[in-house]
């Protein structure tokens, strides 16, 4: 799974590269980065284990694309790789600043039985909140555009080193609603340290026979490398 992700990582890099040169303009950056648990909207993606992590980055104007890449555990020899790729357009007006792009989420690996793919639009708008941030963003499956993923997103800078950041989430397609809250802390320029909280469950059906379902809470870190 590791060569795996290095073999796709190194292919990518060559590939984004290439464009930056031909184009001659733009910006290419790179993220490394490792957790003790790969959270997505409120659920764990490996099992409430380790990941490493990566992704890669290019960006001309408005324009950019990229790709990332985990590892992930779903039980029972399903799939142990991710690899996400996007691109999109961010377009501002006065001082809010919009994304609408377009991301696949791949499992190379998955097996036969499996199918995981899938793909999103994604729409979000920010707009600032004193030295910080507030935002919308929602994600819409790509092949049926019904039961979307939102949510309002914060995020809040306390002296030059730390930030306090938190979203609150429904995803309508698997039925459940989930929040986090955490603080990053920047290390140096590069390099900075999340700790995170997050919580999700499905609501009641009915409030008198049915309870609402919790799924697990999280607590996780993940320490990130960007150049």
């Amino acid at each position: 799974m590791k060569k795996t992700l290095l073999v796709a990582a190194v292919a990518l890099s060559a590939l984004f590269a290439g464009a930056a040169s031909a184009q001659d303009a733009g910006e290419l950056s790179f993220n490394i980065a490792a957790t003790n648990n790969y959270v997505w909207r409120g659920v764990t993606q490996t099992d409430d284990n380790a990941a490493l992590q990566g992704g890669v980055d290019y960006k001309k104007g408005m324009y950019y694309v990229g790709a990332w890449g985990s590892n992930v555990d779903f039980g029972a020899d399903t799939a142990s790789t991710e690899v996400d790729l996007y691109a999109g357009i961010t377009p501002s007006a006065g001082d809010f600043s919009f994304d609408f792009g377009y991301i696949h989420y791949f499992y190379p690996d998955q097996s036969d039985n499996s199918d995981f793919d899938f793909g999103e639009l994604k729409a979000a708008v920010s707009h600032p909140m004193g030295a910080g941030s507030i935002g919308f963003a929602m994600y819409l499956p790509a092949e049926d555009l019904e039961d979307p993923y939102y949510e309002v997103n914060a995020s809040q800078p306390i002296g030059d080193k730390w930030t306090v950041s938190g979203a609150i989430g429904n995803y309508e397609a698997a039925g459940y609603s989930t929040w986090n809250v955490g603080v990053t802390y920047a290390i140096t320029d590069a390099l900075s340290l999340d700790v995170r909280y997050s919580d999700a469950g499905r609501p009641d059906v009915d409030p008198i026979d049915v309870p609402s379902e919790d799924l697990p809470d999280n607590i996780y870190a993940t320490l990130k490398v960007g150049f």
